[in-house]
C-alpha cells in the first residue's frame, strides 16, 4: 500500500460540511439554474449536504410547484445507483399489485444522468426521518419499528410468493461476496480470502431447503430510509430503492431494520450487532419478539443467524458499491467487515482464536 493509499483509509467517510460548504452550494446553485433554464422547476436550493453514498443533495421550493428533493451525483458508482433507483421505482409505481401502498414511494419528476449536470428531482415526501426522530426520543423505538415492519411486510405479502429458496440463495449471495472481494483488500488474501466461503456455506446451509416469502425487497431498510407523518404517526414515505429487488428475500428487511435500529440505539457499529448474533448463534430475544410479532421471524436459530449474515452482506456490499470510500476506510472495514467474518470464521472453526483479528 502506497502512502497516499494509507493517508487516504484514515480520512473520515464523509468531509466536514465546514470544508465542502462553499463548494456545494455553488453546485446547488447551478443544478437549481439548469432546472430553471429547462423550464422544469424554478426555487431557490435548501442547504445542501453530502451524503455517505457519494450524493450532493438538497430541497428546491418554487413558488408555482410542490417541494422536491434534488440528488446530484458525485461519482460513477453513484450515477449508477441513482439509475438503478429510478427503475425500480418506476416499476413499483406502475406495479397495480400495490394500491394505495404506491403513495409512500418518492416520484421521480427528471431524471438527468448523463452530462456535466447529473441530477434526479424527485417529490418531497411528509415527515421526518425515523433515525433522526430516535435520536431525540429513543423510548418510541417499539413503536417506530413495529410501524415499519407492518408496512413493509404490506408490500412483500402485495409482491411475493412462498416458495423454496435453494434457487435463489446464490444470487442472493454470490454477487455481494465478489464486491466484497473486490473493494476490500483485507477480503482478498489470508484469513480473509478464506471467510468469505464460510459465509456462503453458513447461509446455504441454513436456507437450503427452506420455503420462505420472496417478494420485492428494498434491500437497505433501516430507519433512516423510513418517514413518519407528524414523527410519530403511521410510515409516511420510504426512500432509497437503490438496492431494490423484485426477488429478494423479504424477511430480509424486517432483519435489517431491527438489527440497525440496535446499531443506532446502542451507539455500537453495525458490524458489531451482527458480531454479536453470530457469536451467540441467534437473535437477542428482545428482536426476536419484535420480528414475530411482525410475522417477521426466520424459522429457527440457524435461519435467524443466517438471514442476519445476509443483511449484513448486502448493507456492506451496498455501500460499497454506492462509493470508493468505504472500501478505502481502515476504520469501516475494521468494525464492519473484519469483525463479522472473524467470528464467522471462529464459528466454523472453533479452533481459530478470536485474538487473531486485527485492523487490517
Amino acid at each position: 500500500m502506497t502512502f497516499t493509499e494509507e493517508l487516504r483509509g484514515l480520512l473520515p467517510l464523509r468531509p466536514a460540511a465546514l470544508l465542502t460548504r462553499p463548494a456545494d452550494v455553488l453546485a446547488a446553485r447551478r443544478l437549481a439554474d439548469s432546472l430553471s433554464a429547462q423550464g422544469v422547476r424554478h426555487g431557490d436550493p435548501g442547504r445542501p449536504r453530502r451524503t455517505f453514498s457519494d450524493l450532493l443533495v438538497f430541497r428546491i421550493d418554487g413558488d408555482d410547484a410542490p417541494a422536491a428533493m434534488v440528488k446530484h451525483p458525485r461519482s460513477a458508482r453513484a450515477t449508477a445507483s441513482l439509475a438503478h433507483e429510478c427503475d425500480a421505482v418506476r416499476r413499483l409505481a406502475g406495479d397495480e399489485r400495490l394500491g394505495s401502498w404506491r403513495r409512500l414511494l418518492p416520484l421521480v419528476e427528471e431524471r438527468r444522468l448523463e452530462g456535466p449536470l447529473p441530477l434526479v428531482v424527485e417529490t418531497c415526501l411528509p415527515g421526518v426521518e425515523a433515525d433522526a426522530l430516535l435520536r431525540r426520543s429513543p423510548e418510541l423505538a417499539r413503536r417506530v419499528a413495529e410501524s415499519a415492519l407492518t408496512t413493509i411486510r404490506e408490500l412483500h405479502l402485495a409482491t411475493g410468493r412462498t416458495e423454496e429458496v435453494t434457487p435463489h440463495v446464490a444470487d442472493w449471495v454470490e454477487p455481494r461476496l465478489a464486491v466484497l472481494a473486490e473493494e476490500v483488500r483485507w477480503c482478498r488474501r489470508g484469513e480473509g480470502a478464506r471467510a468469505l466461503p464460510a459465509v456462503r456455506e453458513q447461509v446455504e446451509r441454513a436456507l437450503a431447503g427452506r420455503r420462505l416469502l420472496v417478494a420485492w425487497t428494498h434491500g437497505d431498510f433501516h430507519p433512516g430510509n423510513v418517514l413518519l407523518t407528524e414523527g410519530r404517526g403511521p410510515l409516511s414515505g420510504v426512500i432509497d430503492w437503490a438496492g431494490a429487488v423484485p426477488d429478494g428475500p423479504a424477511l430480509l428487511d424486517c432483519h435489517t431494520f431491527v438489527l440497525t435500529m440496535r446499531h443506532q440505539l446502542a451507539g455500537r457499529e453495525f458490524g458489531a450487532v451482527v458480531a454479536d448474533v453470530v457469536r451467540r448463534a441467534s437473535l437477542r430475544p428482545e428482536d426476536r419478539r419484535l420480528l414475530a410479532e411482525g410475522r417477521a421471524l426466520a424459522p429457527g436459530p440457524e435461519a435467524e443467524t443466517a438471514l442476519t449474515l445476509l443483511a449484513w452482506l448486502w448493507h456492506v456490499a451496498g455501500n460499497l458499491e454506492k462509493s470508493a470510500r468505504y472500501g478505502r476506510s481502515h476504520r469501516w472495514v475494521a468494525d464492519n467487515v473484519v469483525s463479522v467474518l472473524g467470528e464467522v470464521l471462529a464459528h466454523n472453526s472453533p479452533q481459530s482464536p478470536r485474538s487473531r483479528w486485527r485492523t487490517p
